[in-house]
């Protein structure tokens, strides 16, 4: 089994904190090659201590690379979860907005949606996004029958 085959397996036992953890961590390391506590801190908008606990506790379940004192990366369980965050983000985000709602009602749903699907649902709607970019047309019709028009 891959590592993003195991992090959607693994799913139902992340907290949303967890998630959100890693899903900043990656960001923080694609832009800068690590992350650190006090930028991780800062963008989730939590204290320094309460993420330094949080990333001990990432580093214990394999999920991050750490030393104390210094920049941190992810380890391959938590890039592949990271993955998975990043890919269900975006399927859902492509169909919120092929559904016609607006960026900043996307963007809230999007993050009160996501940490509840299952590994099924997300599969199905991202086929729904693949179907509906695959045939514009279907689109352009439930758009016509969603509207009333």
């Amino acid at each position: 089994m891959s590592a993003r085959q195991e992090a959607d397996r693994r799913s139902p036992s992340r907290s949303e904190s967890t998630e959100d953890h890693l899903e900043r961590i990656q960001e923080l390391v694609d832009r800068n090659g690590y992350a650190r506590v006090s930028d991780l801190a800062e963008a989730l908008g939590l204290s320094s201590s309460t993420v330094s606990n949080m990333v001990r506790r990432l580093a214990k379940r394999g999920y991050v690379n750490y030393q104390r004192y210094r920049g941190f990366t992810l380890a391959a369980e938590g890039a592949a979860v990271a993955a998975h965050i990043k890919d269900r983000h975006r399927t859902l985000t492509e169909l919120l907005t092929l559904l016609g709602l607006g960026p900043e009602t996307v963007e809230r749903e999007v993050e009160d949606i996501e940490p509840h699907l299952t590994p099924q649902t997300l599969a199905a709607l991202s086929a729904l996004v693949g179907y509906w970019k695959a045939h514009p047309a279907e689109l352009k019709a439930f758009r016509r029958f969603q509207t009333g028009t």
